[in-house]
């Protein structure tokens, strides 16, 4: 979770909203990243899309299903989608996000037994220096 806030950090060297990922494999970090939607322009340049996207590419298919993404925000329906579609093992996110997360505060995409693939979620590690940077970073916003 160190790396991911890290990563978190650098999003705001661009005024993007304080969230970072990484991918881990084998207890090594193959993938970090932060979000990048103002830096870019591109609405789905999440943290969560970015990384998983890096960790696909230092293998031979796109299936992570030996990997954890760890991320400083629960993420939402579109990161969580595309957890469940690279076959992620787990996720692990720091702060719950109750207005729009999907891994267990507004709805549970890891756990649908509909969606055809489920995987493991935790939360809590780092959630109070996640909730403290998005809370100073929206509290600036609104100054």
């Amino acid at each position: 979770m160190v790396a991911a806030l890290s990563e978190a950090h650098s999003a705001l060297e661009h005024g993007d909203v304080p969230v970072g990922a990484v991918v881990v494999i084998d207890g090594r970090i193959v993938a970090a990243r932060h979000n990048e939607r103002e830096l870019t322009g591109d609405p789905t340049a999440h943290a969560e899309v970015l990384a998983l996207r890096d960790a696909a590419a230092t293998r031979d298919g796109w299936r992570l299903s030996d990997a954890t993404l760890v991320v400083t925000l629960e993420p939402c329906p579109m990161c969580a989608g595309a957890a469940l579609a690279a076959r992620v093992g787990s996720v692990v996110f720091a702060a719950p996000d109750p207005a729009g997360g999907a891994l267990g505060s507004s709805y549970h995409v890891g756990s649908d037994p509909r969606l055809g693939y489920e995987f493991d979620v935790v939360s809590g590690p780092g959630a109070l220096e996640s909730a403290e940077l998005l809370r100073a970073f929206f509290g600036d916003r609104r100054a």
